[in-house]
């Protein structure tokens, strides 16, 4: 087994690339020549694998997701993956630096983190797709174009707003825009920044300018949860990937996200995950050899 980086190592494969924003054909046989997709990794980049044909699996954050043709996982930045298995895979990557990415698309794709799954792809939308991806192509081979990273950026853009689309039509369709939707979408893009220095719901609802109250009322109308177990949830998952991915001491990951007190941060560990942080570092050693 390969020794571990003190901290989870972050790939950029687009940072050469002018426009901030690049896409690429690949398949089954390429894999073997990026041996590190195969070891837990992020991307500085909003990542879209295409896969048109074949069969692939891909590991984001502790769940396994076994894909196949034609699908598109979208991969945040802030999330750890890693490539298990490919067979006989065609299709295309795509990534786009946050700048790069139009505010409002940034916004929404910050919501999917946790997680967003696979989109299977319709007859209907593997046509959109095709003809996106191929422009895409057609644009970013045109490097002598004086107008070339303007539009990589804005085809690669129109790809990522073509996902978000269909993407959200899935995941609530029936689902109206009100008062407590907002707060939500308000909390998570707060939480995603802040959880590691902020813990308590009332500095959140401070911030959002509610009361504690009010926040826990629409986040529970919205997730069925309470705040404080997403405060707690956020900051357990981000345990779990340093712990897995890094060898940073449990002290050092206690200490990291805002825990001083190390026995208070393993007691919290124990309690919502069901194993010690050493245990949980131990059991996923053994079943990673």
């Amino acid at each position: 087994m390969a020794k571990k980086a003190k901290s989870i190592p972050v790939r950029s494969y687009i940072e050469h690339f002018e426009a901030g924003a690049a896409v690429g054909k690949i398949v089954s046989e390429d894999f073997s020549s990026y041996q590190e997709a195969g070891y837990p990794h992020r991307h500085d980049f909003h990542f879209f694998h295409v896969l048109e044909k074949g069969k692939i699996c891909m590991e984001v954050d502790f769940i396994e997701y076994k894909m196949e043709g034609p699908v598109i996982l979208y991969i945040h930045p802030s999330q750890v993956h890693r490539t298990v298995s490919v067979e006989h895979s065609e299709g295309y990557m795509l990534g786009i630096l946050n700048e790069k990415l139009n505010p409002e698309y940034l916004q929404l794709f910050n919501e999917l983190v946790l997680p967003a799954s696979p989109l299977a792809l319709t007859s209907d939308m593997v046509t959109l797709f095709d003809q996106a991806i191929r422009l895409c192509v057609a644009v970013s081979e045109q490097k002598d174009n004086k107008l070339y990273t303007l539009l990589v950026k804005d085809y690669i853009n129109a790809f990522a707003g073509m996902f978000l689309s269909f993407h959200l039509e899935r995941k609530s369709s029936n689902t109206t825009i009100s008062r407590f939707s907002t707060v939500t979408h308000e909390f998570k893009l707060l939480l995603e920044r802040r959880f590691a220095e902020i813990k308590r719901p009332a500095e959140y609802a401070s911030l959002l300018h509610i009361s504690v109250p009010y926040l826990n009322e629409c986040i529970r109308n919205m997730t069925g949860h309470s705040v404080s177990y997403h405060i707690q949830q956020r900051v357990i998952l981000e345990a779990k990937r340093m712990l897995f991915h890094s060898s940073k001491s449990v002290k050092e990951v206690a200490s990291e996200l805002g825990y001083e007190d190390y026995a208070y941060f393993s007691r919290l560990f124990t309690k919502i995950t069901g194993i010690t942080p050493v245990a949980f570092r131990n059991k996923n050693l053994d079943s990673s050899k």
